[in-house]
């Protein structure tokens, strides 16, 4: 039993910290998250979730203080594959923002459809139907 009682208490917390990308979208919108990428400046380049802010890893210190901490931040990196939001994530808990981190990163966003930024010019891709989320 008391396994069973850890499990759950690390599920608990498990579903907490992370968020998906319909809670995010839907909390952007609604103005209560500030999403955040973590990913180095090819990547951002590459292609990011419209109106996020830039904070890759390697700048965490020097941008620290222009973060906000009336919302929650809602870190991500590039996908499933990538533990760079999770340790950003954890230094930013360490300082005291109220931080999720989401689930799938900017790899799932995309593929669901949610909005992009490229060039200056934001573009939604047909959801990929393997991993479309309910919305």
């Amino acid at each position: 039993m008391a396994e069973n009682s850890n499990l759950l208490a690390f599920v608990d917390a498990k579903l907490a910290y992370e968020i998906d990308i319909v809670a995010a979208s839907r909390a952007q919108t609604d103005g209560t998250v500030v999403i955040v990428d973590t990913r180095k400046q090819l990547s951002w380049d590459h292609g990011h979730i419209a109106g996020a802010l830039h904070l890759p890893s390697d700048t965490l210190d020097e941008l620290l203080s222009t973060l906000p901490r009336d919302r929650t931040l809602v870190i991500y990196g590039w996908g499933p594959g990538c533990n760079g939001a999770t340790q950003a994530a954890r230094r930013l808990l360490a300082e005291g923002f109220d931080v999720r981190e989401l689930i799938g990163g900017y790899e799932y966003w995309a593929r669901n459809g949610f909005a992009v930024e490229r060039e200056g010019a934001v573009t939604r891709q047909a959801p990929d139907p393997l991993v479309t989320a309910e919305r």
